[in-house]
């Protein structure tokens, strides 16, 4: 089989491997649309953290395929979506339903092969259906939904009030998307290119701005999905008194922002991280795009087949055009 894989940072090659094999309590399965993101460009130039990523590695941790053999529990030629983290399921976080912060860390993609492939084996536990109806490209886009409808469901919003959203990247226009499923009164967003507009719009964005001071203040809830420290320092200073602020971005790990502890003392606001999605988030997206309620498609911009992963990459890396999801074809 094919499969992309990063020999070292720095080293990425479309490679010939054996075909693998499922043993019990597992599923062959047969990837078709492959998502990449901004995280896969820090595995191939080598800025994870070492304890996140073990190299030889595939890509590939935003997917959807269709089963192929393993065990019959799933039958072969369904369409599937499968949990990227895998939670051991018997640890203290586990077993309080924070499978996203298992105390065994094993995931797709980072440490175990991901999905850039021809074939991938999978725990049959982690194996969801997709209806017939719903797209590739929801699918493979499930993964970072999840990450959004879990700090969302955490937050917690109240219908009718102002949400503001810091960034403009898949995230970001995931974000601006599912807080619509809470009725808010209005979404802005604050992006960083101007390219991006017709996407957040696209999204639901009742607004788009680059610029803080048009975006004003005062947001019920922010959402700070861009991983910079000015995105954070935006974040923090456009919330109301009472307010809730998200911060889902990943700025890096040495990033500091300055923080006036009166303000927030004084403001009543409550700022939360929300670290990836739990099996319970990814079952929740799951069962909205299967009755209908979501629909993804929209965000994927450009598609490459597997074998012209180099122009996909580099189209991840470009900023000069509007740019949602960059797809890998697959199958």
């Amino acid at each position: 089989m094919r499969a992309l894989t990063v020999r070292t940072p720095g080293e990425i090659i479309l490679e010939e491997r054996a075909d693998p094999f499922a043993g019990p309590g597992e599923v062959l399965v047969a990837p078709v649309a492959v998502g990449l993101c901004g995280t896969d460009l820090d595995i191939i130039d080598g800025r994870i953290d070492p304890a996140y990523v073990r190299y030889p590695i595939v890509l590939g941790h935003e997917w959807a395929g269709t089963v192929v053999g393993g065990d019959p529990a799933v039958a072969a030629g369904t369409r599937v979506v499968v949990e990227g983290v895998v939670p051991c399921r018997a640890c203290g976080p586990c077993g309080s339903g924070d499978t996203n912060r298992c105390e065994s860390y094993d995931e797709f993609g980072f440490n175990r092969d991901g999905a850039a492939a021809d074939l991938l084996v999978a725990p049959v536990r982690l194996v969801h259906e997709l209806a017939a109806h719903v797209t590739w490209e929801s699918g493979a886009l499930v993964e970072p939904t999840a990450v959004v409808y879990r700090a969302l469901e955490r937050a917690r919003p109240v219908p009718g009030r102002r949400v503001l959203v810091v960034g403009d990247g898949t995230v970001a226009l995931l974000a601006a998307r599912l807080v619509h499923l809470w009725s808010p009164a209005t979404v802005t967003v604050l992006g960083a290119r101007p390219a991006q507009e017709p996407l957040a719009l696209g999204a639901g964005a009742t607004r788009f701005t680059t610029e803080a001071a048009e975006a004003g203040g005062g947001y019920d809830l922010v959402i700070e999905a861009a991983g910079s420290a000015a995105a954070v320092t935006a974040a923090l200073g456009a919330v109301r008194r009472g307010g809730n602020v998200v911060l889902l971005g990943f700025p890096g790990n040495d990033v500091q922002v300055p923080v006036s502890i009166d303000d927030l003392v004084n403001g009543d606001a409550t700022v939360s991280g929300s670290f990836s999605y739990t099996s319970s988030a990814w079952a929740s997206v799951v069962s909205l795009l299967n009755a209908g309620t979501l629909d993804l498609s929209f965000l994927v911009t450009h598609r490459f087949p597997l074998e012209r992963y180099g122009a996909a990459i580099e189209a991840l890396r470009a900023a000069s055009e509007a740019r949602g999801k960059v797809l890998l074809e697959v199958a």
